[in-house]
């Protein structure tokens, strides 16, 4: 039997002091383990034998592409027959030491911007007051875990989104599953699959700034270790449709995660400890309740070394009269913080309902997709083919 320890997680105050996940508790010698993992535990980064890389060399091979030249340096090539695309072409062989952690802290921001007039405005509610994002409480292994960063690699170089740690339904308190957006995995309809994609949950735990963490180690700013994805799905219509202006693929603009477990089997859920359950009842704006958002923004104002909140009540907004309305809150993360969950408190417990998507040039507002049906096939999808693996 698989538990995890008891912690305060996701605390908010003022409209989401409702916001409070608990975990089972855990008995010594009940298999559950420690709090955090121990640091000099093998973490699944430092793994590229070629038993965990047969199945993606299978699948490079098939499009042209030798493993042995990818990890050499070949994954940098992003020409268009090499950018691959279709859903399933995605491939993420482990890099060795690759996301150090000053390439960690170098990544940039993927930002999502909108265009200065709503395309459908009249069925958009009015634009939110901007509300200022408040930094976490540290540390946030404590109040947070299941939140971290991810990077990956686009042809402008190395960047960072925000994802949360989900439950998989079919493997209870064993799950690998991260959620994020569609385009931070995915470049939409000018481009193809982003690669060295990685999870660091509760990255920089105690919130430290980047002189402090000048000669950090890397458990200090990996507390739980860097996780892999040996598989990624997001929308058939962010592939096709979706763009830098947020386009018709915006409002399913959302991506799973699977990641590699440790060396012996253990979970990311296991190693974190907590992850959150996903909500896809896509409830109207005016019956979601208040939301909080999670994420790293990471420009400016902010760094991206700091997890931050918004806590508002969600409105409509909508791009386009044949698209289905997206929620939209007021808050002053930037780029960096796309992909970070939303959550609502349903029947006492906390949920993912949303995550960052776009938001304008001024940073007073996000927007996120409503998880509905579509949504659901995929997780369902994720955690029925991958999520024992």
């Amino acid at each position: 039997m698989h538990c995890t320890l008891r912690r305060r997680l996701l605390t908010a105050t003022g409209l989401l002091a409702a916001l409070t996940l608990t975990a089972a508790a855990c008995e010594p010698g009940d298999g559950g383990g420690s709090d955090r993992p121990d640091s000099t535990t093998s973490r699944s980064a430092d793994r590229t034998d070629g038993s965990l890389t047969d199945d993606m060399a299978d699948r490079l091979r098939e499009r042209g592409i030798d493993i042995h030249d990818w990890l050499e340096g070949g994954w940098r090539d992003w020409d268009g027959d090499r950018w691959l695309s279709e859903a399933r072409d995605f491939v993420n062989p482990v890099i060795e030491g690759l996301w150090k952690p000053e390439r960690m802290r170098s990544a940039d921001e993927a930002g999502k911007t909108v265009p200065e007039r709503d395309t459908a405005a009249g069925l958009s509610d009015p634009v939110p007051a901007p509300v200022e994002a408040t930094p976490e409480q540290v540390p946030y292994s404590e109040h947070a875990a299941p939140v971290g960063k991810v990077f990956f690699d686009t042809p402008e170089g190395s960047m960072v989104c925000t994802g949360t740690v989900v439950t998989d339904v079919n493997h209870p308190g064993e799950s690998g599953l991260v959620w994020t957006a569609g385009h931070c995995v995915h470049a939409g309809r000018s481009g193809g699959w982003y690669r060295n994609i990685a999870f660091v949950p509760a990255f920089n735990d105690l919130g430290r700034s980047a002189a402090e963490l000048a000669d950090a180690a890397s458990r200090e700013i990996a507390p739980y270790g860097q996780w892999w994805a040996d598989r990624a799905a997001t929308s058939e219509e962010w592939i096709a449709g979706g763009s830098r202006t947020g386009g018709a693929g915006a409002a399913y603009d959302y991506a799973i995660l699977h990641v590699r477990p440790e060396p012996g089997g253990r979970s990311l859920e296991e190693t974190v400890g907590a992850a959150l359950d996903v909500d896809f009842s896509a409830p109207p704006a005016s019956a979601a309740g208040p939301v909080g958002a999670w994420g790293y923004p990471a420009a400016p104002p902010y760094d991206g070394l700091t997890m931050f909140t918004c806590l508002d009540r969600p409105g409509r907004f909508t791009l386009g009269p044949d698209l289905p309305p997206m929620y939209r809150i007021g808050c002053t993360m930037t780029g960096g913080a796309s992909g970070g969950g939303w959550f609502r408190a349903v029947d006492g417990e906390v949920r993912l309902v949303s995550n960052t998507s776009i938001g304008p040039a001024d940073h007073t507002w996000l927007a996120g997709p409503r998880l509905g049906e579509e949504a659901e096939r995929l997780y369902a999808m994720m955690s029925g083919q991958y999520g024992g693996r």
